[in-house]
């Protein structure tokens, strides 16, 4: 699947479930709490967890905990974008030429 079908997927998912209706600000609320949950799954790959109600898992699972929540901020990212009526591949090559321009002179 390429990034456009994903996106599209995403779209119609979403609809679909009625999660695309949601107000923006709470959207952006849910993507805090994705972000915090894909900073969670780092801090185990990277320091592990010492809670007795957590299990530590095997690297495997730790990893695939964290590709799930990065998939959690990738979805919640697309829905701002659709909403906004921005292409994924818009936001790639916007951000491309942004770090091109801002640091063609430092390399």
């Amino acid at each position: 699947m390429n990034v456009n079908e994903f996106q599209e997927w995403v779209k119609a998912y979403y609809e679909k479930r009625g999660w695309s209706e949601l107000d923006i600000f709470i959207r952006i609320g849910f993507l805090t709490e994705e972000t915090g949950e894909v900073a969670r799954a780092i801090r185990t790959l990277e320091i592990g967890r010492d809670r007795p109600d957590e299990s530590k898992g095997t690297l495997e699972q730790q990893k695939q905990e964290l590709t799930e929540e990065l998939g959690d901020v990738l979805g919640n990212l697309i829905v701002i974008a659709n909403k906004y009526d921005i292409s994924l591949e818009e936001i790639f090559h916007s951000h491309r030429d942004k770090l091109d321009k801002r640091y063609q002179l430092q390399e």
